[in-house]
């Protein structure tokens, strides 16, 4: 059996590893796997702005409706809005056609059950074994039983009216905000969500052309951004990505403002209103040590999962939190949606700044971030498992971490995709954290390499 869904969906060079046929056996195998038993299946599909969003949703519409079910079109709309409209409509599951941070020439399919939920491990392998070995048989309807593809009415309007709902009735007035949208899926909904709630917005990259999604800004490239806040002296910057699931923030100076900061100012904020379950943030283990830091000095417990928000959303599910995130931007609001969402997170922050009167610099002041060095380690593959079993590297590792005391760690993981081993060192010193990161990571080369 081969591999296609990585840690969110299938993604791949569009009309190459990732072409039009294997969009309609995805729909196919999806439509049929995450059906619930009713007289005709329902699957809610949104896309982002890239060109090849086109040919792979006339693709995955093909293959849903061969096996029956209807495929409802919504268009161009945030990851976010397809799992909360799943949910709200009633549709047996969501499809988002997205490659989200990537640049244009790549695109993604991901699936959310009736839920609004991202697939465990085991939905995605059995669609895997159907495409791969035809473990089960898919139906093949015929006549009046073929599905049909209709358009979704009002899904941005139903969207805005969601977003909206999350600051309970707050007016949001007098905050100046630019807005990067992208170039990508939040270009119509971000700006008429904040115009609504009374924030002057000032849109850029948000005149979307199938090529220019992610191109030279939006979350990953945030430059742009940072010096206009400045030009136009606002309050707030807002980064989106193409498919508008994670934001970065930039304040009032123009500084940036991450993840992590952000899950500090929501996290301390929600505590000190007695709205966060289990009084816990859950997070994953590359976010700064500083984080643990702010949340801990304010009584707020962390709880760390592996890279990636689906673990982050697993332990929250597994465990009762309603809020965890990642460094790059994913924020979970579990109390408002699924998954993570840009938008409702940059809501969260303004109403927290419209009610503490306090600027976003200000609130980010809460977490001061810990220096950061990532250095790669080459070693050859089938060496990767023994580092944990070398005595030379563990104790290399316990003697930088006891010169930090509680002020710093090491984190070593071995790369999924190349012939690595990735160190990341954290410490109150940038030249101690880097000369310590380089040194490990070349005892690693010389045993391992």
């Amino acid at each position: 059996m081969g591999k296609l869904f990585g840690t969110d969906g299938v993604r791949g060079l569009a009309n190459a590893q990732l072409d039009g046929m294997l969009a309609f056996k995805l729909g196919q195998a999806g439509a049929y796997v995450l059906t619930r038993e009713k007289h005709r299946p329902k699957i809610l599909i949104g896309r982002d702005t890239r060109l090849s969003g086109d040919m792979l949703e006339a693709a995955i519409v093909a293959g849903i409706c061969s096996v029956g079910a209807e495929a409802v079109v919504a268009g161009v709309l945030p990851t976010p809005a397809v799992a909360y409209l799943t949910r709200h409509y009633g549709a047996d599951a969501g499809v988002v056609i997205s490659a989200s941070h990537n640049s244009m020439e790549y695109n993604g399919i991901k699936f959310f059950d009736y839920r609004g939920y991202k697939l465990p491990d085991e939905l995605e392998e059995r669609i895997e074994n159907i495409i791969f070995d035809n473990t089960e048989a898919l139906p093949v309807p015929v006549g009046i039983e073929i599905g049909r593809r209709v358009r979704a009415r009002d899904v941005t309007r139903d969207y805005i009216d969601f977003l909206a709902s999350t600051v309970n009735g707050l007016s949001l007035y007098g905050i100046r905000a630019v807005v990067d949208c992208a170039n990508g899926a939040a270009y119509e909904v971000a700006p008429k969500v904040l115009s609504k709630l009374g924030v002057q917005v000032i849109p850029i990259h948000d005149d979307p052309d199938g090529i220019n999604i992610n191109q030279h800004c939006g979350s990953t490239h945030p430059e742009r951004l940072m010096s206009y806040v400045l030009e136009t002296g606002s309050d707030i910057g807002l980064a989106f990505d193409g498919d508008a699931d994670r934001l970065i923030l930039v304040d009032e100076h123009g500084k940036l403002v991450d993840g992590d900061q952000i899950m500090a100012i929501c996290g301390i904020s929600m505590h000190s209103r007695g709205v966060l379950h289990k009084n816990t943030v859950v997070t994953t283990v590359m976010s700064n040590l500083g984080l643990d830091l702010a949340l801990k000095k304010e009584g707020c417990n962390i709880v760390k999962t592996k890279v990636g928000d689906r673990y982050v959303l697993e332990e929250m599910l597994a465990q009762g939190y309603n809020f965890g995130g990642e460094q790059s931007g994913h924020l979970i609001f579990l109390e408002h949606n699924t998954t993570g969402d840009g938008i409702l997170t940059a809501l969260q922050i303004m109403s927290i700044m419209k009610g503490s009167n306090k600027s976003l610099s200000k609130l980010s002041s809460v977490m001061t971030k810990l220096p950061q060095v990532l250095a790669n380690a080459k070693v050859n593959d089938d060496k990767k498992a023994a580092l944990s079993d070398d005595p030379v590297i563990q104790q290399e590792i316990k003697n930088i971490e006891s010169k930090f005391m509680e002020n710093g760690r090491v984190l070593i993981r071995a790369s999924g995709t190349e012939p690595l081993i990735r160190v990341m060192i954290e410490g109150p010193d940038q030249t101690t954290v880097e000369r310590y990161a380089y040194q490990l990571a070349r005892l690693i080369e010389q045993r391992l390499g």
